[in-house]
């Protein structure tokens, strides 16, 4: 593989629960937002909120997409999102096989 700057990139996520991660990443991925998303269910996740420690089972959610769809798919993802503070934090993908990331860019809208 040889480094690609084709503008593809992962938005992570994390869900309450696998219900609600798969009803959004359901209809994000029908809007053409993203190509593919991946439910990893069963998450144990350890956090300061409102200066307590807090512990909750959660959903990691993981969107396949184009960079520029990122603020759209930000932007569905808070809208269906039960936390005040979701987190989505987008991640360049700076390799990989290049028909993968030409399917990301067939799947997804524009």
């Amino acid at each position: 593989m040889t480094a690609r700057m084709d503008g593809t990139v992962m938005i992570y996520t994390t869900w309450p629960s696998a219900v609600e991660a798969e009803a959004a990443g359901r209809a994000i991925v029908a809007d053409g937002l993203a190509a593919c998303v991946n439910i990893l269910p069963g998450m144990m996740s350890i956090y300061r909120w409102q200066g307590e420690i807090e512990q909750a089972q959660e959903t990691v959610m993981i969107f396949k997409t184009r960079e520029d769809l990122s603020v759209a798919v930000t932007q569905a993802v808070r809208a269906r999102h039960p936390y005040e503070v979701p987190a989505v934090v987008v991640m360049t993908i700076v390799d990989g096989d290049p028909d993968y990331l030409d399917w990301i860019t067939t799947e997804t809208v524009g």
